[in-house]
């Protein structure tokens, strides 16, 4: 049976711990404020650059860019890039990503799979498995730069164009709120408008700024359409893959908050229930004590 000291010794422990969580749940919370500013600040911007875009596209005779050109035939060679955190302790913020791939890897297991991994849960678990790793990217998602998203969209229409994959995917969570985070599915390349001026996909797992966005707004354009669009697809995917890395490093630090808040909770709790049985061991030693006063003092007698 435990003693007192175990008692206090538990106690103490947990009692550190708990201050540990308490400071993380804080340093989190900072982080999420900062991140879901920027997150909030660039939803307006690619819903406004994809609204150009589809007006722009509806204009069109012919396809006047290679990133709006659909394959022909299925798709056989899909390239997915799967953005995760470089750090665990957010609750199941990169299990929820991770299970999401597997089972996308499931349904396209038919089809020759390339993936570029973004954060160290994703690199580390995607190289466990057998299919080829194309690229790999960490310590992006805690301090998100533009820069980073641009290598990492260059790489994606590099191997779109290339011939080297005939679609991209982007597997994320998706900020909704500090409790809520969405998993997202989105197909990045090849762009396709129509999806976005058209009714909503059954089932689709798209990304929150593309439902309803429809090209109401008649623009006029100067610029030929070869130049207009050498400007403003690679832009666009820019913004995509800026946002959704924007998007997954906002649900980390809310998933890692909201973990945090969890655990310190759990931690007071854990010390009431230790203290009420340290209490209890104590009564019942004291009470021990005062037994054998008593007995002995009445054989004394």
């Amino acid at each position: 049976m435990p003693t007192l000291i175990d008692f206090r010794r538990r106690i103490r422990s947990v009692r550190n711990t708990q201050q540990i969580t308490r400071a993380m749940k804080f340093v989190a919370a900072a982080r999420l404020r900062k991140a879901q500013e920027r997150v909030l600040a660039s939803r307006p911007y690619a819903r406004q650059i994809l609204r150009v875009l589809c007006s722009a596209s509806g204009r069109m005779e012919q396809v006047a860019h290679p990133l709006l050109t659909r394959p022909e035939g299925p798709e056989k060679k899909p390239l997915v890039i799967i953005i995760s955190a470089d750090r665990g302790l957010c609750g199941a913020f990169n299990t929820n990503v991770l299970r999401k791939t597997a089972e996308f890897l499931r349904a396209n297991a038919d089809k020759k799979i390339e993936l570029v991994a973004v954060g160290r849960r994703a690199r580390d678990a995607m190289r466990r498995t057998r299919l080829p790793l194309k690229a790999e990217m960490v310590n992006v998602t805690m301090n998100v730069k533009f820069s980073d998203a641009q290598e990492l969209a260059a790489l994606a229409v590099e191997a779109f164009t290339g011939g080297e994959a005939d679609a991209v995917y982007l597997i994320y969570n998706e900020f909704k709120n500090v409790l809520v985070q969405r998993l997202v599915v989105w197909r990045l390349l090849p762009i396709e408008p129509e999806v976005v001026t058209g009714p909503r996909r059954e089932g689709a797992a798209e990304p929150a700024h593309i439902a309803g966005q429809a090209a109401e707004v008649d623009y006029i354009y100067e610029q030929p359409p070869k130049e207009i669009f050498d400007r403003l697809v690679p832009r666009y995917v820019d913004t995509e893959v800026f946002r959704a890395l924007l998007e997954s490093s906002a649900a980390e630090h809310a998933a890692r908050m909201t973990a945090m808040d969890a655990a310190t909770n759990n931690a007071s709790e854990l010390i009431d229930s230790l203290t009420l049985h340290m209490n209890k061991v104590r009564q019942a030693a004291i009470t021990k004590e005062i037994i054998e006063v008593v007995s002995g003092a009445a054989s004394a007698g």
